[in-house]
C-alpha cells in the first residue's frame, strides 16, 4: 500500500516545483548582459529560452517516467543534484554555445517540477489528490510568475553569473530536503516493478490507444495552452508597438494579473475532490472565455486589460490543475507515464501557439487574434462534458488487473 506524504511533504514539493521551473525563465530579462559578457551576438543569446524549452520536453519524455519506477526521494534528490550541476556549468560558460548545452540541460532537469506534481497526486492522502495536485500547480505557477522579478534583480545586483549560483544553491537545499522528507519506498505496481526504462517508454504511445480519457485532456488542455501563449505573446507585441509603445519593464508588470490564478489554484484543489475535474475544468474555461472577451475589446483601458488577464489567467491555472488531476486518477500507478505523454504534446500544441501569434497579429490585428483565442477556449468547454459522458462509460482504472496494462 502507497503510505501518504509525510506532513509538509506537498509544500515540500510545491516550493521544489517553484525553484526549478524558474530556472528556464530567471536569466531572460539579463539575456542582453550575457551577450554583452560573451561578446555575442544577442540573437544568438536569444536561443537560451529555446535551448530551455528543448530540454524541459526531452525531461517530459525521457525522465517524468521515472517517477513509476523510483523512490521519490531518490528520483528528485538526484535530479535536483543534476539541476545544480547544470546551473554551475551555466554559471561558468566561457561562450555561447557551452551556455546553450546547459541550458538544455537545465530544462530537463527541471522538469523535476512536474514529477512533483505526480508524486503528490500518487501519494495524497485518500480523498486529497486534487489539493495535492493543486498545491503543487501553484508552487510552479508561482515560479513561473515571480522568475523573471527574481532572476533580474539578482542579476542587476548579483551579475548573470552568481544569480544562476544562487538558483543552485536553492537546487541543492530542496535536494538536501528531498532525501530527508519525501518518500522512500518505490512506488508499488506488480506489473510496472518488473517492466524495465526502456519497456515504459515504449509503452507511453499506446497509452493514447488505451486511454480515451487522455486524449481528450490532451485536447482540451492543448487548446487552452494554444490559447494563453497566443494572447500573451500578441499581448507583448502589441503593447510594444504605437499607440502603447510601452518599455519591457512596463509590459512585464501586465504578468503580475496572473498572480489571482496563483491565488485560485488552493480552491481549486478543495473544489476538484468535492465535485469533479470535469465541473472544475468546465468553470475555468468559462471564466477564461470572459477574461479573454474583456481583452479582445481593446487594450486602450488599462483596468480592463489587468481585469480581463487576471481572469484569462486564473481559468487557464485551474483548469491545468484539474485536468492533471484528472490524468493522474485515470492510473495512479502509472501517473509518471501518462503525465509524461500529456504534458510533451500539451508543450507541443502550445508551442504552435506561440509561433503563430506573430504572424495572427499581422493579419488579424490585436482583436482578430484575441478571437482566435477565445474561439480555442469556447472549443475547449465544448469537449468538457463529451468527455466527463466518457467517464461514467469507462472501467475505473487504477486498481485491479485492468490498471496493469
Amino acid at each position: 500500500m502507497t503510505r501518504p506524504l509525510a506532513r509538509g511533504g506537498t509544500l515540500l514539493l510545491a516550493s521544489i516545483a517553484a525553484t526549478a521551473i524558474a530556472n528556464n525563465y530567471a536569466i531572460q530579462p539579463a539575456l542582453s548582459a550575457v551577450a554583452a559578457d560573451l561578446g555575442v551576438p544577442l540573437s544568438m543569446i536569444g536561443l537560451v529560452p529555446t535551448a530551455a524549452l528543448i530540454g524541459c520536453m526531452t525531461g517530459f519524455a525521457l525522465l517524468l517516467p521515472l517517477t513509476d519506477h523510483l523512490a521519490p526521494n531518490r528520483l528528485v534528490t538526484a535530479q535536483l543534484t543534476a539541476l545544480a550541476a547544470a546551473l554551475a556549468l551555466g554559471a561558468t560558460a566561457p561562450g555561447a554555445v557551452v551556455l546553450l548545452v546547459a541550458y538544455v540541460l537545465i530544462g530537463a532537469a527541471a522538469s523535476v517540477a512536474a514529477q512533483a506534481s505526480s508524486i503528490a497526486g500518487r501519494y495524497a492522502p485518500p480523498g486529497r489528490r486534487g489539493t495535492g495536485v493543486a498545491t503543487v500547480a501553484a508552487g510552479m505557477s508561482a515560479g513561473i510568475l515571480l522568475s523573471r522579478l527574481a532572476g533580474g534583480t539578482l542579476a542587476d545586483v548579483l551579475g548573470w553569473r552568481r544569480m544562476l549560483l544562487v538558483f543552485a544553491a536553492l537546487a541543492l537545499l530542496g535536494a538536501i530536503a528531498a532525501a530527508t522528507l519525501l518518500p522512500r519506498q518505490q512506488p508499488h505496481s506488480r506489473r510496472h516493478a518488473r517492466r524495465g526504462y526502456r519497456a515504459t517508454l515504449a509503452s507511453l504511445p499506446p497509452l493514447l490507444r488505451h486511454h480515451p480519457q487522455l486524449r481528450r485532456a490532451v485536447a482540451t488542455g492543448g487548446l487552452w495552452y494554444f490559447a494563453f501563449n497566443l494572447i500573451w505573446v500578441a499581448l507583448a507585441l502589441t503593447l510594444a508597438q504605437p499607440p502603447h509603445s510601452l518599455g519591457p519593464t512596463a509590459i512585464g508588470l501586465y504578468s503580475l494579473a496572473g498572480l489571482l490564478g496563483f491565488a485560485a489554484l488552493p480552491l481549486t484543489g478543495r473544489l476538484a475532490d468535492r465535485y469533479t475535474p470535469h465541473t472544475v475544468i468546465t468553470a475555468g474555461m468559462l471564466t477564461a472565455v470572459v477574461g479573454t472577451a474583456l481583452l479582445a475589446t481593446g487594450l486602450n483601458n488599462p483596468p480592463t486589460t489587468a481585469l480581463g488577464l487576471a481572469l484569462f489567467d486564473a481559468g487557464c491555472f485551474v483548469a491545468q490543475a484539474a485536468n492533471q488531476s484528472r490524468i493522474i486518477a485515470l492510473n495512479p500507478q502509472r501517473s509518471g507515464s501518462l503525465s509524461s505523454v500529456y504534458l510533451v504534446l500539451y508543450f507541443t500544441i502550445g508551442a504552435i501557439g506561440t509561433a503563430v501569434a506573430a504572424p495572427l497579429l499581422n493579419t488579424l490585428g490585436w482583436q482578430g487574434t484575441a478571437f482566435a483565442a477565445l474561439a480555442a477556449l469556447l472549443l475547449a468547454a465544448a469537449l468538457v462534458p463529451i468527455g466527463n459522458r466518457q467517464t461514467r462509460r469507462e472501467p475505473a482504472r487504477g486498481t485491479g488487473p485492468a490498471s496493469e496494462r
